[in-house]
């Protein structure tokens, strides 16, 4: 897995503030990565005074939330300790007036997607998403936007800001681009893909070239801002 670096909290530059005031805590149901320290970063500086838990453990997810309440409960939907179905009964049971934010998957099936699209209080998003989709999102589910609560997959209104990059990346480099964002590191990625280590290494170069970033963290940040990895 890569490291995180403190000098990713330096490397997000300013979001646009949502409208919507929002205080108290926050509870995140989600694998330790840089999507997760992404998500993490784009809530505190949109709601600076956000009281923000973490965990990793599915099992302990509900008994956090029979504690005490959240103002949202954000769960990624890519662990996989317990089914989603069955994951989010346990949340609700916990707490039955919880308001839910799934980060969905690639593969999520459109059995279990109509499921939980049939669910109240839990509105359904891209892990990919843009920044700004979240906060969007954030705001339809918690804004009382929903009509009556049903949880839909919201579009961002600020989606016209979407920008590719400066050169366009081959569908290659999209998929391991796609595997960086996930915590792979080189070797995986090589598994994953059937490539050599080194070609792995560089199409990772060739996607910093062509986003303009110095860093690996300054591109992950780059491409989960501008949408550049779609659901």
């Amino acid at each position: 897995m890569f490291n995180c670096p403190c000098l990713f909290l330096y490397a997000v530059t300013s979001i646009h503030r949502p409208m919507l005031a929002l205080t108290g805590a926050v509870l995140i149901v989600a694998p330790p990565s840089l999507h997760r320290q992404g998500l993490l970063l784009t809530l505190q500086q949109a709601w600076p005074n956000l009281d923000v838990i973490l965990t990793a453990d599915t099992g302990q997810a509900p008994g956090l939330l029979r504690r005490q309440p959240y103002c949202l409960v954000v769960v990624d939907g890519l662990l996989a300790d317990l089914p989603l179905t069955r994951l989010l009964e346990l949340l609700l049971l916990a707490r039955s007036n919880q308001q839910l934010l799934l980060l969905t998957g690639q593969r999520l099936s459109p059995v279990l997607r109509h499921s939980l699209q049939a669910r109240r209080q839990l509105a359904l998003l891209s892990r990919h998403a843009a920044p700004e989709a979240l906060l969007d999102t954030i705001e339809h589910l918690l804004g009382g936007e929903s009509g009556g609560g049903r949880a839909t997959e919201q579009p961002s209104r600020r989606s016209a800001h979407y920008a590719g990059p400066p050169t366009p990346f081959s569908h290659r480099e999209l998929e391991v681009l796609r595997l960086v964002m996930a915590d792979y590191n080189n070797q995986e990625i090589a598994e994953q893909l059937y490539l050599s280590v080194r070609t792995v290494e560089s199409h990772r170069r060739a996607l910093l070239q062509k986003a303009g970033a110095k860093t690996l963290v300054g591109l992950v940040v780059q491409a989960v801002r501008q949408g550049w990895i779609a659901a």
